[in-house]
């Protein structure tokens, strides 16, 4: 069914330039949807982006999500090029880690005000146009916020509580048939895990039951399935992209 899956279908991406969030830009691209798709420092990885895009009717545009202001001024933007929105995935996110004993107040709260109060901020002023069109939201979390992680302790309390708001959200927005979920990927081949080296990757391969790390499409896959109708029954779910490291 590629490039039919999503078709008509306008997405908000957010931290759509690099690893994970490009990957699932190019593939809703692929299967059909118009993409928005935000960047909050690399333009020139933006502009890469979206000069590789299947289809038309994608633009990029620079929002900071931590920033009340920031996200009005984005949904402006994308409300006054499109007259409706079908779905928005909430893939921005940072890290400061440190050992909890080490880690400063405002290295908990920027990470925090990013990835939870960001996901809030952006559904939040997307969410009339969601119910308008019974609307999917797709919300990217983590492993971390799964299991916790030593020197994670602000990355993973963000993820755990992304996790917790996106169901009491799909509670209220039910009865309009907005649904939203989560993706929590595992070990995904991004930046960062190529600055490993060949021992440290084989440690982490020796954690993932399937012996492989994953790949940005893979999380992008099930996005995707959550942003069409083939999940239409699916609200408050977590789907877990990690190769085994974590069953529920």
């Amino acid at each position: 069914m590629t490039g039919s899956t999503l078709k008509g279908k306008r997405i908000l991406v957010t931290g759509g330039s690099r690893g994970i969030g490009a990957a699932i830009v190019r593939l809703l691209a692929d299967e059909g949807a118009q993409v928005a798709f935000t960047y909050s420092s690399r333009e020139e990885s933006a502009a890469e982006v979206a000069k590789g895009l299947s289809g038309e009717g994608h633009f990029y545009l620079k929002m900071d999500v931590a920033s009340e202001e920031s996200v009005k001024e984005g949904v402006d933007q994308v409300l006054a090029k499109w007259p409706e929105v079908h779905g928005v995935v909430n893939n921005a996110g940072i890290t400061k880690d440190n050992l909890f004993i080490r880690m400063k107040a405002d290295d908990f709260d920027a990470v925090m005000d990013t990835n939870l109060k960001g996901t809030f901020l952006v559904t939040k002023a997307l969410s009339r146009s969601l119910m308008k069109n019974k609307g999917s939201v797709v919300n990217i979390t983590s492993v971390i916020g799964q299991t916790g992680n030593p020197g994670q302790a602000n990355y993973a309390a963000s993820k755990a509580g992304t996790v917790a708001m996106s169901k009491s959200i799909a509670l209220e927005l039910a009865s309009r048939e907005v649904r939203v979920n989560c993706v929590a990927p595992g070990f995904i081949a991004t930046e960062m895990t190529s600055a490993l080296n060949e021992e440290q990757k084989k440690k982490i391969m020796e954690k993932v039951p399937l012996g492989f790390i994953g790949e940005g499409r893979d999380v992008a896959q099930a996005v995707r399935f959550l942003l069409s109708d083939e999940s239409r029954y699916i609200t408050g779910h977590t789907i877990s992209v990690n190769g085994g490291l974590f069953m529920e």
